[in-house]
């Protein structure tokens, strides 16, 4: 377990390496440049992320972090599972596009396991909580939560990670040019109802 001072070291490496790639995207996050600017020694920096690509997902991860965070104050509306999945991935979509190049780099880390990631895994567990919650409740009314994790053998858990699945797909052909913001949304509608029609 991390002491407070390493989880400090290491929010700053990622927030280091986060401004790096804004300005000059992930070709500027070099390793030693990042070490620099972090003030921590190279050495150090590689044994809290062993490649590139691991800082990279750790940067993308921070971008996940700000997703959950959005929806916990301000959840999706929709009354159907489809509907407030496909608010959470075209959320997920915009906050990404705002740096193509880690966008990018999330979809190689899903795609050909260039990092040990749980990217996947949280992207998926998101839509599912998201998808099984049901309307919100009328204002002043409790929000059940249940807190044990998802079955990811249930037949239903398996359909939101197909979801999933579609959703980096579309970042992809969105990413080369393929597509636009409308119509992966009109796509991801698409795929989600028949998905999530029993969740």
């Amino acid at each position: 377990m991390r002491s407070r001072s390493q989880n400090q070291r290491r929010k700053r490496i990622v927030q280091t390496a986060a401004a790096l790639a804004l300005r000059g995207g992930v070709e500027a996050m070099q390793m030693r440049a990042v070490a620099e600017r972090a003030g921590v020694a190279l050495g150090t920096l590689y044994r809290y992320f062993p490649s590139k690509m691991d800082l990279v997902v750790a940067v993308v991860t921070e971008e996940l972090d700000l997703v959950e965070t959005s929806i916990s104050r301000r959840p999706p509306t929709a009354e159907t599972a489809a509907g407030r999945a496909v608010d959470v991935l075209m959320r997920a979509t915009r906050g990404l596009m705002r740096e193509p190049e880690l966008a990018d780099a999330l979809v190689r880390s899903l795609i050909m396991a260039e990092a040990k990631t749980e990217l996947g895994v949280r992207i998926t567990d998101l839509l599912w909580r998201v998808a099984t919650r049901g309307p919100e409740p009328p204002d002043g009314a409790e929000q059940s939560e249940d807190p044990q994790a998802p079955d990811r053998d249930d037949p239903a858990y398996i359909r939101v990670a197909s979801l999933a699945s579609v959703w980096i797909f579309e970042l992809l052909e969105l990413l080369k040019g393929d597509r636009d913001l409308d119509e992966v949304q009109r796509r991801l509608e698409v795929a989600a109802e028949p998905l999530l029609a029993h969740c």
